[in-house]
Formats: structure tokens, sequence, C-alpha cells
């Protein structure tokens, strides 16, 4: 069964910082754009592994993002 989680990834000072709002504390950073989505792949599977060794349910996805435009203002 294959769950498809929002990954929010964020461009910081020293690389990227990436985290998945339906699993709160699963988080990781690369210097790279392609890193951290490594690395977060990585840190999902073992946050989703943990979570099930200590017998927590794995949460539903229901985070959505969209795009929204505003006009930009003199």
């Amino acid at each position: 069964m294959t769950i498809n989680y929002l990954v929010i990834i964020e461009t910081t000072d020293t690389g990227y910082s990436a985290y998945v709002p339906d699993l709160p504390g699963c988080i990781t950073v690369g210097d790279t754009l392609e890193e951290a989505k490594s690395n977060m792949q990585e840190a999902m599977l073992f946050h989703i592994e943990g979570m099930q060794e200590d017998g927590i349910g794995i949460p539903v996805p229901h985070t959505q993002a969209v795009t929204m435009s505003i006009a930009r203002t003199a």
C-alpha cells in the first residue's frame, strides 16, 4: 500500500529543511534539494516504523497545498 504525504521543503541559509505536517516530528535537512528529498524518504520510513513499534496508528494524510497568486500593489 502506498500513502502519499505532503512534504514541505524550505530553503535555508545552509541548504534545505523539510518536514511532513501529517507526521509531527518528522523533519530533516540537506545541503542540496536532492539530498533533502532523499533524507526525507528515509526519515519518513524511520518515523513510521517507530510509530508502528510504539503501537501508534499511522496518520491518514489530510494536509493539502495550493499556490495562490495575488496582485502586487505599488
